[in-house]
């Protein structure tokens, strides 16, 4: 893969997807900024350099990852990095926000990698990074929508990644705990005893991270200790339990 190779980086206008694309841009990559906010992604551009092309859409709309492919054309480093949570309790929730969640974080997700890959499959290389959580490896009362689509994106990762071995595409999962990227102002978790009085790492550190581990071709990749121990014990604990530890630690503090 060159140095001009074309990365897409969704959801870049802040947070994670921002950061990434910093570090692509960083490493000589061409890289194409695609998220709502055109004021956003035209500034950060201008930051990046002349070869960044801004895609300025609402990628929670059935035609978003088509017209992204059709515009670009071959993307060598895929990075699915738009999502965003919703906090309280289901049966409250906006029906809306709910659609618009599934069809961020799983629909768009889903299909912008199923159009980009077989380019690359030709190719004979391409990396791809959808952004999971530490949420995909339990339930998540408070917030059941966004912890089961993280989940989703995990499952389907790996099991990507497994059909393309030895392809010379990899497939990686990256999955970040609670990182102070904005992502809980806008999910209305500020109070939650997950972030408040926390140091988070920020979102640059969980970035040069991510960037690492695809590089590598990691299938799975935790940063942070802590959240590596949480998310392999896991597995071991009595889902009954682990519920009612995440409903507790969702909680307002």
């Amino acid at each position: 893969m060159t140095d001009r190779s074309t990365a897409v980086v969704t959801g870049a206008s802040g947070g994670i997807g921002e950061a990434l694309a910093r570090q692509l841009a960083s490493k000589g990559h061409r890289v194409v900024l695609v998220a709502r906010s055109v004021d956003k992604l035209s500034a950060l551009a201008s930051e990046l350099g002349n070869s960044t092309l801004v895609l300025a859409m609402d990628l929670s709309e059935a035609e978003s990852a088509g017209k992204i492919v059709d515009t670009v054309g071959p993307i060598d480093i895929l990075v699915n990095n738009a999502g965003y949570g919703d906090f309280g309790p289901f049966a409250q929730a906006d029906a809306v926000k709910i659609r618009q969640m599934m069809n961020l974080n799983i629909v768009c997700l889903t299909m912008l990698t199923r159009l980009a890959l077989p380019s690359m499959l030709e190719r004979g290389h391409g990396r791809i990074m959808n952004v999971a959580s530490t949420a995909a490896f339990q339930p998540g009362p408070l917030m059941a929508v966004y912890y089961a689509s993280k989940a989703y994106v995990l499952s389907f990762t790996e099991a990507l990644a497994e059909e393309l071995h030895g392809t010379g595409v990899t497939a990686t999962a990256l999955c970040p705990g609670p990182t102070a990227s904005g992502f809980q102002a806008a999910a209305g978790m500020e109070r939650s005893k997950l972030v408040v009085d926390r140091k988070l790492p920020t979102a640059t550190e969980v970035a040069a991270f991510g960037y690492r581990a695809m590089q590598r071709g990691d299938v799975v990749a935790v940063p942070g200790a802590r959240n590596k121990v949480l998310a392999a014990s896991i597995r071991f604990a009595p889902r009954p339990i682990v519920r009612k530890m995440v409903r507790k630690l969702q909680e307002a503090k």
